[in-house]
């Protein structure tokens, strides 16, 4: 088994990505500029301690620190990227969307919009965050080989869309054009919890590439290989979820397309990952 793991290699290039640009722009004696230097060393202790003491409890601390370093460096990009890139790429993203269609899907949709269908797809919209938390819990206890190839797909998955972020930052069609829709979103109870989630956790910069599309699509394909009734029971609402970021307007086109190719990448990584474990030594 490589030193260094796969997620380790890219979810650092994000850290350091962000590090130097926050050197660059903001400084050393800064909070977000000290809390990525952190998470590089953290990380790196973490790979140290284990080559030292190679024991399943070991392993697990190394691997789980990316759910919370995920979580963490998430909200700490709503004041790190506007630091490093100020610029808001949002007509950049509607101008490929117009490449391929007549104009970005969340326009395209409006004349379908009702408040059944708007509560529907709410409703698909925030099963991502339960999908996600019963994937991670239920992967975190089981087989450790297995955890680690979960783990190699996911947090490269998010090292790369991380970095998408940081690189083209957008706040998506509800935000940047707002003006433009003529019918508003309105539904029910779900709605409004939805959007409610959506004003407080949103950085703001968090559209390309769309990662409720791609993790998503990574859970959905690693459970088809691990998990074969999870696959069948969450097929149906990961179709309406991946149709909710542009019905809801929180996505373009393009973001969507890429998530899904980054998922195929992700599940690559984590099945090459997996490979290995059976590999006897």
């Amino acid at each position: 088994m490589p030193a260094v793991l796969t997620h380790e290699w890219l979810f650092g290039a994000y850290l350091l990505f962000m590090a130097v640009g926050l050197l660059s722009t903001s400084g050393l004696i800064d909070v977000n500029t000290l809390s990525y230097l952190a998470g590089l060393l953290v990380a790196a202790g973490l790979i140290a301690v284990t080559a030292r003491r190679d024991t399943p409890t070991m392993w697990r601390t190394r691997l789980l620190f990316y759910p919370l370093a995920m979580n963490v460096y998430f909200q700490l990009m709503r004041g790190a990227v506007p630091a490093v890139h100020p610029a808001r790429m949002d007509t950049t993203l509607r101008r490929i969307d117009q490449w391929l269609l007549p104009d970005t899907p969340a326009l395209l949709l409006e004349p379908l919009v009702t408040p059944w269908a708007t509560e529907a797809f709410s409703f698909f919209y925030i099963l991502f965050f339960p999908y996600l938390t019963f994937s991670l819990i239920t992967y975190a206890v089981g087989d450790l080989g297995r955890l680690r190839a979960f783990t190699v797909g996911l947090f490269s998955l998010y090292g790369i869309g991380f970095l998408g972020y940081a690189l083209v930052p957008a706040g998506g069609p509800y935000l940047a054009f707002a003006r433009e829709f003529t019918v508003p979103l309105v539904g029910g109870a779900i709605t409004d919890w939805n959007a409610a989630i959506v004003r407080a956790g949103s950085i703001k910069v968090d559209v390309f590439p769309s990662l409720h599309v791609a993790v998503s699509s990574f859970l959905l394909g690693f459970d088809f290989r691990h998990q074969r009734r999870r696959f069948w029971l969450y097929l149906v609402p990961c179709v309406g979820l991946w149709l909710s970021t542009l019905f809801l307007r929180y996505h373009y086109l393009i973001d969507v397309l890429f998530g899904f190719a980054l998922a195929a990448l992700a599940l690559w990584l984590a099945e090459r990952q997996f490979a290995r474990e059976r590999i006897p030594v």
